[in-house]
């Protein structure tokens, strides 16, 4: 259990700089128990603290982890260079708390996006010593084939990789929709792994990480939730 000054709790749940939250404070906007705060500098126990901001209930949260389903031409970086960013895609309060994706998808891949504030948490998602395994779901121009998934599970060489990459699984899910399962996480690594074996990848979806899916979620695309504790910890391997 922490105490902050109610001017920090704002700022630090991303409502804007100490001078502007404490205008919000001055003018009346900010509740605690049903009761306007008057005094920027009240010091509160932040464990469980619900204040109202605008009416609207605010639970104070250290750090947040949240899920996004991405839809495609979003890019994910906090300076997007030719698309919209994701964080475009959430309330303006993360990106003052400097929210930011665990890992990339492409602008076109579309699917599960984690992202949080945690340094801590991005580090060790984004590890590639972790060997978390993530679920795509790759359409191809081409059909299917047998001699596909069999080349993808033995591994094929990508350029500047010293030895051959393989799925750990690899499933046909129709004509021209392949399940596959990586574990490596390397740069745009199911369109080379899929160029590499002679197929082109027209479209890309990330349906899961660890045993976090997306399905579970039932999130539609551009929607975004809060990931509590059980929820982190299937973000573990399958």
């Amino acid at each position: 259990m922490s105490k902050l000054s109610l001017d920090r709790i704002l700022q630090s749940q991303g409502f804007g700089t100490r001078k502007y939250c404490r205008t919000l404070i001055e003018d009346g906007e900010v509740s605690i128990n049903g009761v306007a705060a008057s005094d920027y500098r009240v010091s509160l126990d932040t464990d469980q603290l619900v204040l109202d901001v605008f009416d609207e209930p605010w639970l104070y949260r250290e750090h947040v982890y949240l899920a996004l389903n991405k839809p495609a031409n979003f890019e994910c970086s906090r300076k997007p260079s030719h698309h919209p960013g994701v964080l475009t895609l959430l309330p303006e309060q993360f990106t003052w708390r400097e929210v930011q994706p665990v890992g990339r998808l492409d602008h076109d891949t579309t699917g599960l996006l984690l992202m949080s504030d945690d340094g801590q948490f991005i580090h060790a998602q984004s590890s590639p010593k972790r060997h978390v395994p993530k679920i795509y779901l790759a359409t191809t121009e081409e059909p299917v084939t047998c001699e596909l998934i069999a080349l993808l599970l033995s591994g094929v060489q990508l350029q500047d990789e010293v030895a051959p990459l393989a799925a750990l699984v690899c499933e046909k899910r129709a004509p021209h929709v392949l399940e596959i399962v990586l574990e490596q996480g390397k740069y745009h690594q199911v369109k080379r792994m899929l160029a590499a074996a002679g197929h082109h990848c027209s479209a890309l979806h990330r349906a899961a990480i660890g045993n976090l899916t997306l399905e579970s979620l039932a999130l539609d695309e551009g929607e975004w939730c809060y990931l509590d504790q059980t929820q982190l910890d299937q973000l573990a391997s399958l």
